[in-house]
């Protein structure tokens, strides 16, 4: 007999009448005779009739929430509402017993918070079982799209000893005693005397290395975990999370919005596409919220809506200077609504200006491009007026920025000038220098943070729902 999921079984693709198999974890026991049984394999339960007269009662005790179940029986067509079939069991094993008094997740509505402290349960519960699938979705999404482009994949190192963005705030990486580590004579840690011979950390991106693939492969995107020291505990920020980075050889800016926009539009299109049951699901949930928040609070749009305002508008294009200049007029500028009020040209954008010209001014996604020099990245390409660079960013409604990206600086002289200025030593990244020696081109690629995406297409508020299990200041449980 074959054994089934749930999915398979509710898809209709199953004569009624069929003898099926089918394993799972117990939502709900109703009357000794009605078991909701999820597999994770979709959103929806199917529902198993037994006949207690057919069963053992200390069997049918033991048939709580949260217990793993094997049942077989005939597919039927269900005479309640609510589900096509059900299946009527003739056989019932318990295969993993669960306590009804200590099981945390109970059929009822549960805090988010509540959920992160059990982190290892929350995707039993239809919000978070959603959330993962669509995470999945994506991310095979991704490789899809980087496949069917030529792109080839490459794994960036984790243990790094530069420092990509210049921050400062990375995790160290030593196997040095932190009660006597070993001291040179100026009485610092010798890190020679580490275990790779110098200070290393753990890698805040891996642009960097991937440059240097883009270089001789053409085209290489990297997919992988990076890490931030940050100590701050908002619900935009995680200590560990994932970058998604492709870099291109003999690409400009232009072709890098190209591409970005091209992208973005194709993950999203292939969850609106595959995860409809999923997306209705998280959208309607977030309609039911925004019922009990005041008027002026609410989205002016639903989730699905906001994921199709991406892949069915073109992206506008605009510069940094032209965006400082209409936020400038605004009237949420000129009257002080803003929180951080536009006075002049060099203003770092933050969230509340990015959405402003996302959802009120431009009415589609945009793509804010030539930034001032002095809040950009040292590898980004310098423009010929000598006070911006060739970077790029990507707006979207409800989020604010999505994607960061740039042309590289591809003139040794100048690249060297740019990490003088900044105090990084030649010798630190004397492999990237080379870069601009052997072969020099011009070269473009982007970052997105994979959990700033998931959060864009879930509706999800909070960083720390997004991932499996989130690494946050203090808290690096499970």
């Amino acid at each position: 007999m074959k054994s089934y999921t749930v999915s398979e079984l509710l898809s209709q693709h199953i004569t009624p009448n069929s003898e099926v198999e089918i394993k799972g974890w117990v939502r709900t026991f109703r009357a000794n005779r009605f078991i909701a049984l999820n597999d994770g394999s979709t959103l929806n339960n199917i529902q198993c009739v037994v006949d207690f007269e057919n069963f053992d009662e200390a069997l049918l005790k033991r048939i709580t929430t949260g217990a793993a179940i094997h049942i077989k029986g005939d597919l039927v067509e269900s005479q309640g509402k609510g589900q096509s079939v059900e299946i009527q069991a003739n056989f019932v094993d318990v295969l993993g017993d669960s306590d009804p008094e200590t099981y945390p997740i109970q059929p009822k509505k549960h805090s988010f918070e509540f959920l992160r402290e059990n982190a290892h349960l929350r995707t039993r519960t239809n919000t978070f079982s959603a959330v993962m699938r669509l995470r999945s979705a994506l991310s095979f999404a991704i490789h899809k799209y980087f496949n069917e482009n030529g792109f080839y994949y490459m794994h960036a190192p984790i243990i790094t000893g530069s420092d990509a963005e210049g921050a400062g705030e990375m995790f160290r990486v030593t196997s040095l005693d932190s009660k006597k580590p070993p001291l040179n004579e100026a009485g610092e840690v010798d890190y020679s005397k580490d275990f790779f011979g110098k200070e290393t950390n753990l890698t805040v991106s891996g642009q960097l290395e991937a440059e240097t693939y883009a270089m001789s492969l053409g085209k290489v995107y990297t997919f992988g975990p990076t890490f931030r020291a940050e100590n701050s505990n908002t619900s935009r920020h995680l200590a560990e999370f994932w970058m998604i980075e492709p870099e291109v050889a003999f690409m400009d800016l232009p072709g890098n919005m190209d591409l970005a926009e091209d992208f973005m539009k194709s993950v999203i299109k292939y969850v609106l596409e595959n995860n409809k049951e999923d997306l209705e699901f998280l959208d309607k949930r977030l309609q039911d919220e925004d019922k009990k928040k005041p008027q002026a609070e609410r989205s002016p749009m639903t989730l699905i809506e906001k994921l199709k305002f991406v892949t069915d508008n073109n992206f506008k294009r605009v510069s940094y200077t032209e965006a400082i200049d209409i936020l400038r007029n605004s009237k949420p500028n000129k009257k002080k609504k803003f929180k951080y009020i536009i006075d002049e040209w060099g203003a770092d954008l933050q969230s509340e200006h990015e959405r402003y010209l996302v959802e009120k001014h431009f009415n589609c996604p945009v793509i804010l491009f030539d930034y001032p020099a002095n809040i950009k990245a040292f590898y980004m390409r310098l423009n010929d007026d000598g006070k911006t660079v060739r970077a790029m960013d990507i707006l979207f409604p409800g989020i604010g920025e999505i994607v960061g990206g740039a042309q590289r600086e591809e003139r040794l002289d100048v690249l060297k000038e740019k990490m003088a200025a900044i105090n990084i030593p030649e010798e630190e990244l004397w492999w990237y220098l080379d870069l601009r020696k052997f072969g020099t081109a011009v070269h473009s690629g982007f970052g997105l943070g994979f959990e700033r995406l998931v959060m864009f297409a879930t509706g999800m508020s909070n960083i720390r729902d997004v991932i499996p299990f989130p690494r946050t200041p203090q808290n690096a449980e499970f």
